[in-house]
């Protein structure tokens, strides 16, 4: 028997649930939403306390990292780069340079368009950030062994 969820509530059968005909064997923990979303706990979780003191998000440190290595960028640009909705974008951009680790300016050639640059601080946070993603991916994979890790990165391109 399992543990009750709590004082009263009736204990959870997994087992005898996945058996029910009407189920067909059906079980949430070995789903690929199910999974992945367990994965990415783990991953946002070592993130988060592993980049602790550079104080970027997993979608800032993208952002961040995609206007360095572009040099300059749109506002639209990087959205597309970074995989990220206008939306979001808009948002991660302007806590980014409100933390004056990026510069937006208006493109001379398009008003419409804000260009995005990063100040010599963003380069700075950048260059410590890269080292410490590294060891965070480095962290995230450690379960696999080292033959498994490049086949479970390629399997996860093919699902995007």
């Amino acid at each position: 028997m399992t543990k009750a969820a709590g004082v009263g509530a009736p204990a959870c059968d997994e087992a005898a649930a996945a058996d029910t005909p009407a189920w067909g064997g059906y079980v949430v923990e070995a789903q690929a939403g199910f999974l992945l979303r367990r994965a990415h706990q783990r991953h946002a979780a070592l993130f988060q306390e592993m980049m602790g003191a550079r104080d970027l998000t997993p979608t800032q440190f993208t952002a961040l990292i995609k206007i360095v290595t572009c040099g300059a960028v749109t506002q639209n640009r990087l959205g597309r780069l970074a995989a990220m909705d206008p939306a979001t974008i808009q948002g991660v951009v302007r806590r980014l340079v409100a933390r004056g680790l990026v510069t937006r300016a208006f493109d001379p050639a398009d008003r419409r368009t804000h260009v995005l640059r990063a100040t010599p601080a963003g380069l700075e946070v950048a260059r410590q950030a890269v080292a410490c993603a590294t060891e965070i991916t480095a962290a995230t994979l450690a379960p696999l062994s080292p033959a498994e890790r490049p086949l479970f990165l390629a399997l996860l391109k093919k699902l995007i």
